[in-house]
């Protein structure tokens, strides 16, 4: 066998290997995903509310999702959330918005990034809201913006504190000025909450950042970091470091990190979510908090609690 053979038969082998390599869909459909120790199946992790049994790692869920876990398999409202025009700037880049969105829509069963719902919490009735990282990474848009500010008018409509699950990159580039605005909106709009004394608690979610961190995601009375390795920043490290012109400390801009400087009040991982927050807004509203049993909540975690929530 020559060189040339050699080469010819090494690169078919490439290719076939190339060609038999799963695609995105094919991994999303998949009953398997990935984590520290390899592949682990999707039943066994959700088993565990998505977290990694070995590593602790929160694996990124879809809003519904969250509100079971939360609240209670479909044990909560889901509100449908005004939805301005699409595309109002005409933009197009390797692909036109307006496609950009029919696939963000066929692939999350969403209509935009962010799901307002209403459910019970001991016996205390919650607006809630979450976003959506599959949805073009949950930015923040005209649609998102409506659907928070539809959820903090039933909040005080109905006189319900609000509770925001924060995920995404920031704004949305295709809508410009558009998306910018949303962040006054949204300040806007917890202010007026703020006014009439209903509690506004934000759990951060890995990721959020930009815009999002800059507006509602730092405006709560709580912030409750979802685990110790949330990434919770504005700008990205990288940039960051391109600009000082130094090394960044470890672990900089997760949520053990920012803990330490004063952003976030609290870090719970999931399991702990709704029995906490639940907690938490009945010491806010002046009510007796229901505690599941003693061996679950300690005279410290519960003194915790308080001080956070004082």
């Amino acid at each position: 066998m020559n060189w040339i053979t050699k080469i010819i038969k090494a690169s078919e082998k490439i290719k076939t290997a190339i060609h038999k390599r799963a695609s995105k869909e094919d991994i999303a459909n998949s009953d398997w995903t990935s984590c520290c120790k390899g592949p682990i199946l999707k039943k066994d992790l959700e088993q565990n509310l998505w977290v990694c049994p070995d590593c602790n790692k929160h694996h990124r869920i879809k809003p519904k999702q969250r509100f079971d876990i939360f609240f209670g398999k479909n044990n909560y409202e889901i509100f449908k959330t005004p939805i301005p025009k699409d595309d109002p700037l005409d933009w197009t880049d390797s692909k036109s918005y307006k496609d950009r969105l029919k696939s963000a829509r066929k692939k999350t069963g969403m209509d935009c990034g962010m799901m307002v719902v209403a459910g019970t919490i001991n016996n205390i009735k919650i607006t809630a809201v979450a976003s959506d990282f599959e949805f073009l990474g949950a930015s923040m848009a005209a649609a998102e913006g409506e659907a928070f500010l539809y959820g903090i008018q039933h909040a005080i409509e109905n006189k319900t504190p609000f509770v925001c699950f924060s995920s995404g990159g920031g704004m949305r580039m295709m809508e410009s000025l558009i998306s910018l605005s949303q962040m006054t909106r949204t300040t806007i709009a917890i202010n007026e909450l703020k006014k009439n004394n209903l509690p506004y608690l934000v759990c951060l979610t890995d990721p959020t950042a930009g815009g999002i961190t800059a507006s509602y995601a730092m405006l709560g009375d709580l912030h409750i970091a979802e685990s110790d390795h949330a990434l919770i920043a504005f700008a990205g490290a990288r940039v960051i470091e391109g600009t000082v012109k130094e090394s960044l400390p470890e672990n900089f801009q997760k949520s053990s990190y920012v803990q330490k400087t004063g952003f976030v009040d609290l870090i719970l991982n999931r399991t702990d979510l709704r029995e906490k927050i639940g907690m938490l807004i009945s010491i806010l509203l002046n009510k007796d908090p229901v505690i599941r049993s003693e061996e679950n909540e300690t005279s410290e975690n519960s003194q915790s609690l308080t001080k956070a929530a004082s």
